[in-house]
């Protein structure tokens, strides 16, 4: 679930361009809750110093996400087989996000 600025009460009160801004998002994992939104005006910092993994079932799944998170973003190691694991790879989401 995402819910833009511009679908609530709060449109008003924040400038025009943050209309399609993010207020609240929502995903669901497993029975986990992942919750996130855009940083407001004045407290964006660009995100460092960590890395996001993710943990699928099958290779082609690994697959999958792994290209549709690369759309736009850069690869820092392609996807393939490691010691540890049958798909791995690295990149840098088209938001910055390392993993």
């Amino acid at each position: 679930m995402m819910l833009p600025h511009a679908e609530t009460p709060a449109a008003d009160h924040v400038p025009k361009d943050w209309g399609p801004k993010i207020i609240h998002a929502r995903m669901k994992i497993g029975d986990v809750y992942l919750m996130a939104s855009d940083a407001p005006p004045g407290h964006f910092k660009k995100p460092q110093g960590f890395s996001v993994n993710i943990s699928v079932d099958t290779p082609a799944e690994a697959e999958r996400v792994f290209t549709a998170l690369s759309e736009g973003g850069s690869i820092i190691m392609p996807i393939g087989s490691t010691f540890f694991a049958e798909r791995f790879g690295m990149l840098v989401d088209r938001f910055g996000i390392a993993g």
